[in-house]
């Protein structure tokens, strides 16, 4: 995926992986939930969306840790050498390959066997600043994504999408906690049902609305544009750090015309600065849409559903859904 920035130097990621795995060489890498003193399976997630499905999956049977702290941006995320080597203690890893290129390589040297990827539990496409969610019976029946496109890792905000990343780690807590598989299902399953609900939501709360495009920071909602049927018009492309050229902002004040947009969005982690820029050239007002990479004190809802129906009201108001 090519949506790494900032990123650590080959030479330094190596150095720090060696430098944790150099602090556990007494231990044996991954060791059961059985030898942990609070009997729990220890999970390490790489960012809030895994985070959250490993804690409504794994209930009270599990303990896990978040590699991202609250606030701070997923793709920037630099290990410390005692991250690194609490990787190499946990019992599983639920990530997304693609997103944090420091993650990734430690993950890679880890030695932990029950690690899943959850770009793999699901189809992942290419998108770029413009994705159009209308069905245009293209031959790969991929929805028209131009500009900067590279493969977009952001399937937590298509529900479905979601639940289908739910089983799969569902699988992997399992396998490393056979005891209390069936609690793992019969939570996963709740939480599909759940998805499902608000994948109803959605579908139903943006069916009559007067626009169909909107305008967001980066290109973070191509699935959920996918998903209902919207045109997502992002700023910048996949990278929420890429500065738009003239080019790109003079065609969306063509666009915003054209489609009667009546809101900008920007996010709660990454600079509004743009954003509230192209509002205020364009007459019109600004708002929130969550990418939810992270839950700080600036986001609309404490967990993912939350969050979530937050943009639903959001989208709701801006596309002039009735």
């Amino acid at each position: 995926m090519n949506v790494s920035r900032r990123l650590i130097p080959a030479t330094a990621t190596a150095a720090a992986v060696s430098l944790g795995l150099v602090a556990l060489s007494a231990c044996s890498g991954s060791s059961s939930a059985s030898d942990k003193a609070d009997g729990k399976l220890h999970v390490v997630a790489s960012f809030y969306p895994m985070q959250f499905l490993a804690q409504e999956i794994g209930g009270g049977n599990v303990s896990v840790t978040n590699l991202t702290k609250p606030g701070v941006e997923p793709h920037d995320l630099e290990l410390s050498p005692r991250q690194t080597a609490s990787l190499s203690q946990a019992d599983a890893i639920v990530y997304l390959k693609g997103l944090q290129p420091a993650v990734d390589e430690a993950i890679a040297q880890s030695g932990v066997k029950h690690t899943v990827d959850a770009a793999s539990l699901t189809s992942l496409e290419d998108h770029g600043t413009e994705v159009d969610g209308h069905d245009h019976s293209t031959s790969d029946n991929h929805s028209h994504s131009e500009g900067e496109a590279g493969a977009d890792p952001h399937i937590w905000l298509d529900p479905v999408k979601y639940a289908e990343v739910a089983k799969g780690v569902n699988k992997t807590l399992a396998a490393a906690d056979p005891a209390h598989k069936a609690e793992y299902q019969k939570n996963t399953d709740a939480l599909v049902k759940e998805l499902g609900a608000l994948d109803t939501k959605f579908e139903t709360g943006l069916k009559n609305r007067t626009s169909d495009t909107f305008i967001t920071t980066h290109a973070a909602f191509g699935y959920l544009a996918e998903r209902y049927g919207l045109t997502e018009e992002a700023i910048s492309g996949i990278d929420p750090e890429t500065e738009p050229s003239a080019a790109r902002v003079k065609e969306l004040h063509k666009l915003a015309k054209t489609h009667h947009v009546s809101t900008v969005f920007f996010e709660t982690i990454a600079s509004p600065d743009t954003a509230k820029t192209l509002a205020g050239d364009l007459g019109v007002t600004t708002g929130v849409l969550d990418p939810l990479e992270g839950i700080s004190d600036k986001s609309k809802g404490d967990d993912y559903f939350e969050v979530m129906e937050s943009n639903l009201a959001a989208l709701q108001k801006a596309l002039g859904s009735q």
